[in-house]
């Protein structure tokens, strides 16, 4: 399928917001992006009206595109919104069970997080790696479900900063560690045709990366500049 320029602006943009490499507030000017990504002004303001039809950016005049900020709350029930749905996508594959293909590429995925995390950390320079490795193995698990409207939810969850597949809190190996066995036991129970397992199981992994990333968010905003705008979290912010 044919992707004109201005689509492929948008989806890297909306990539950068998405992981954390634009924070909540950023501005994003149409002279610098187009330097920065070599393009003229026209796909990049396409793109910035898209991102704004999105959701992913405000406008503001005088002060132009900024990526939105989403409060707490919102953030909180995105989360137990995408743990739900998961959480079923997860029962239906059990239920179904899984071809030998699909076990086989879901306990790659999972031997790329093994082989990443076998210092006990994550390294700065795996944290890339291991993402794309995260977003491939739910976006399996989704897609073994067969249900096009669990799909179709589970990427609108996806699509706003801090709720995204993409938000790693990587730096806590603590939390990593953890975070990375749920993907060994959630796959376990679908293989073993565990429906009721599998699905708590999601759930509980995804309300608890929830939790630890607004701990960490507010924790930044504690003893940051920010601070005395708590209720507002950085909708891009990677952690």
């Amino acid at each position: 399928m044919y992707i004109t320029l201005s689509q492929k602006i948008t989806n890297e943009l909306k990539q950068r917001i998405l992981s954390g490499h634009y924070p909540a507030g950023y501005r994003l000017e149409e002279i610098p992006i187009s330097k920065e990504l070599g393009a003229s002004r026209t796909p990049v303001r396409a793109a910035l009206t898209a991102l704004l039809n999105m959701g992913l950016l405000d406008y503001q005049a005088k002060r132009g595109y900024m990526i939105t900020q989403f409060n707490e709350k919102a953030i909180q029930d995105a989360y137990e919104v995408r743990a739900t749905l998961e959480g079923l996508a997860c029962r239906k594959a059990a239920e179904a069970g899984l071809s030998e293909e699909q076990i086989a590429h879901l306990q790659g995925q999972i031997e790329t997080g093994d082989r990443l995390l076998a210092t006990g950390r994550l390294a700065a320079k795996d944290v890339e790696p291991y993402r794309c490795m995260n977003v491939e193995f739910h976006q399996n698990l989704v897609k073994a479900a067969a249900n096009t409207w669990i799909t179709r939810f589970v990427e609108d969850c996806h699509e706003i900063p801090l709720v995204s597949q993409r938000t790693i809190v990587w730096h806590d190996s603590a939390v990593m560690l953890r975070s990375h066995d749920d993907h060994h036991r959630i796959l376990d129970a679908i293989i073993r045709r565990q429906p009721s397992r599998a699905e708590d199981l999601m759930r509980e992994h995804i309300y608890y990366s929830g939790l630890f990333i607004l701990q960490d968010v507010n924790r930044a905003y504690d003893t940051g500049p920010a601070a005395k705008s708590k209720t507002q979290v950085h909708g891009g912010t990677t952690i």
